[in-house]
């Protein structure tokens, strides 16, 4: 598998993907995260025209996944509750993530060619997305407390620092 920025024409599929995405977590518990169409198509097609949305593909280059990261402060993040962020350096974000479901280890994929190019990435999840709790923690992050998103819901907030030292291979 690979990572490669998303690119106009592969909408439709990453459209698919979320719809996708969202049935599964209803399927398992999660029934109010990513509600009422979001994220919607006027984000996403945002996202790829800031070259902030990415898809994991297989050797054929058909769409696996997808997600945003973005390397810079989000403004979601300036303030935790009921813990810490792990450090104040400069960091990546992910957000989005997304699996089609047709293949194992595509969240490996895409938090392995993070961590390749940021040492220092946050994320969020919703407390009813067990599922995304599990795989972030699996993978080593953090659970460093509680933040606020835009429409006021709460997020667990994770964080992973890979010191000078470790690659995204020796995590």
């Amino acid at each position: 598998m690979k990572i490669r920025v998303t690119e106009l024409k592969d909408l439709p599929i990453v459209m698919n993907i979320y719809d996708y995405a969202r049935a599964f977590m209803r399927a398992n518990g999660n029934t109010t995260q990513w509600i009422d169409g979001y994220p919607s198509e006027t984000l996403i097609r945002q996202e790829i025209e800031d070259a902030h949305s990415f898809v994991c593909t297989d050797e054929q280059d058909k769409i696996l996944g997808t997600f945003c990261f973005i390397l810079g402060e989000d403004p979601t993040y300036q303030h935790i509750y009921d813990g810490a962020w792990l450090n104040d350096e400069p960091y990546g974000v992910i957000h989005r993530m997304a699996a089609s479901g047709k293949q194992k280890g595509v969240s490996e994929v895409c938090l392995d060619w993070c961590f390749q190019h940021c040492s220092n990435i946050r994320v969020d999840t919703h407390c009813d997305n067990k599922v995304m709790q599990h795989i972030l923690t699996k993978h080593g992050f953090q659970r460093c407390g509680i933040i606020y998103v835009k429409n006021g819901t709460e997020r667990i907030a994770y964080q992973m620092y890979l010191s000078p030292s470790m690659s995204a291979e020796g995590k």
